[in-house]
């Protein structure tokens, strides 16, 4: 059953028409919660009464519950805010299958910080992009960690909302800290709201990225376990461990050497669970150096390169390697630093001072 323009799907008992387009919705959301969790859901759904719910065979094709739900909801006079809500569920239970970018608001220096109220946001915030855009479908949902969970559907002056394309924004009320889904034609429109919502002065992306939404909030609120933050070399001081079993073939130094890394990297990485990030980027912009003579060196245009690393969970990828042997410890603070600075992407350039020498050939 595919949405084909506006039609209207109707209930002759009831009288209703509902847009094929919130059915088709609808029966797609359906079909991508698990089946083991579809009853949790629409019972957290709480818009089927518990006697439309029981005539639900879970042990129907998904295709075919799909089709009963949409015919429940049509008995309901489903709309898309409905709609729209289950999406809201499906996503706040399946945060990974979106890639969340964290935004930073920031406030004139010395400005009063006032308490932020809840209704006041939610109104001024719908205001502001309903002004700037007419075809926007808003909608908001509230957690138990005070986070507020917004989603936007875009349309422009002459389409109405896409429905498929939504936008996903966690803001967790008085902190600075914005956490969005995937955005690029309007994100000035969005950002804006925000600011002005929030009663900030100004946003910014922190070049923090991941699909792990709890570990992005673990990195900015410091909820991680990284106690030390740099690692500062110390002599290797005696003291009382317990009796391991060791092989006997591992010499004294090989067994100090053990040690010290797992102090190291114990300093670096501490006792937990890192957060998850599946990747990081650093891109490299220096000026080559040598005799002003050759003619790759005349030129003042830097050397540019991008270096990516990724893994399903990156941080303890990088915390496993020195204890592997598959690098010395400590690791680059380049790739320690990425909970501290809050950032998985880097942009290294040179000093301005020595970028100018670079270029006098001096």
């Amino acid at each position: 059953m595919a949405a084909s323009g506006r039609r209207l799907r109707g209930d002759p008992e009831s009288g209703f028409t509902m847009d094929e387009t919130v059915a088709e919705y609808i029966r797609r959301t359906v079909l991508k919660i698990p089946r083991r969790e579809i009853m949790e859901m629409l019972t957290i759904w709480d818009f089927l009464s518990k006697t439309q719910l029981q005539t639900i065979n879970v042990h129907h094709t998904k295709e075919r519950i799909s089709q009963e739900v949409v015919t429940l909801c049509e008995e309901n006079c489903a709309g898309i805010k409905q709609a729209a809500i289950l999406d809201m569920i499906y996503n706040h239970t399946y945060p990974n299958k979106k890639v969340w970018t964290v935004y930073q608001m920031t406030r004139v220096a010395g400005e009063e910080t006032d308490s932020l109220n809840l209704a006041d946001f939610k109104y001024k915030f719908k205001r502001s992009l309903q002004t700037a855009l007419k075809n926007v479908t808003i909608n908001f949902r509230e957690y138990e960690d005070n986070a507020l969970w917004i989603r936007i559907a875009w349309g422009t002056q002459y389409t109405k909302p896409n429905q498929y394309k939504a936008t996903y924004i966690v803001y967790h009320l008085q902190t600075p800290y914005v956490f969005i889904s995937s955005l690029r034609s309007n994100l000035p429109l969005l950002c804006q709201a925000l600011v002005h919502a929030s009663n900030y002065h100004d946003i910014h992306e922190m070049e923090l990225r991941s699909r792990c939404l709890d570990s992005l909030k673990d990195i900015v609120f410091k909820r991680y376990s990284q106690t030390f933050q740099t690692y500062h070399p110390r002599p290797l001081q005696e003291r009382n461990v317990a009796p391991e079993k060791v092989d006997p073939r591992i010499i004294q130094e090989n067994k100090r050497e053990k040690e010290r890394i797992q102090r190291v990297n114990q300093e670096v990485f501490g006792n937990g669970l890192q957060p998850k990030i599946e990747f990081a980027q650093y891109k490299l912009e220096t000026m080559f150096k040598g005799e002003p003579e050759m003619d790759i060196l005349t030129e003042k245009e830097p050397f540019r390169c991008v270096v990516k690393f990724s893994s399903p969970h990156l941080l303890e990828a990088l915390k496993s390697l020195a204890p592997a042997g598959m690098a010395d410890a400590p690791l680059s603070p380049l790739l320690t630093c990425i909970p501290q600075k809050a950032r998985n992407y880097f942009k290294i350039k040179e000093r301005k001072d020595i970028l100018s020498a670079s270029c006098l050939g001096s």
